[in-house]
């Protein structure tokens, strides 16, 4: 039988509902296409972060990343979860620093 990891990347472009957790952690949930529910345990640090990224940034998308974990009654666990916030370039930055070379 061949081994497998199973990792899990879900990405938003809206801040996703928080909740505070035990252990200086923030429960996240996402409900994806299929009505789906993501449940992820991430450092209250990293949600901090993730917020004030979205704040400042005027166009942005966000992923939160980890492990597949235990199925639930609704949806699944995302286990040794972590969450990023990206800026979007407009397509108009990107052409310009591809013809400047920047």
């Amino acid at each position: 039988m061949t081994q497998a990891r199973s990792e899990i990347t879900l990405k938003f472009n809206e801040l996703p509902s928080a909740t505070l957790g035990a252990n200086k952690k923030v429960e996240i949930t996402l409900t994806d296409q299929n009505e789906v529910v993501f449940t992820a345990l991430v450092n209250a640090k990293s949600w901090r972060k993730a917020e004030a990224d979205a704040a400042n940034f005027s166009d942005w998308g966000g992923a939160v990343s980890g492990k597949l974990g235990q199925r639930t009654a609704d949806g699944f666990e995302v286990v040794e979860a972590g969450v990023r916030i990206f800026e979007k370039k407009s397509k108009e930055s990107v052409a310009e620093a591809v013809t400047t070379g920047a």
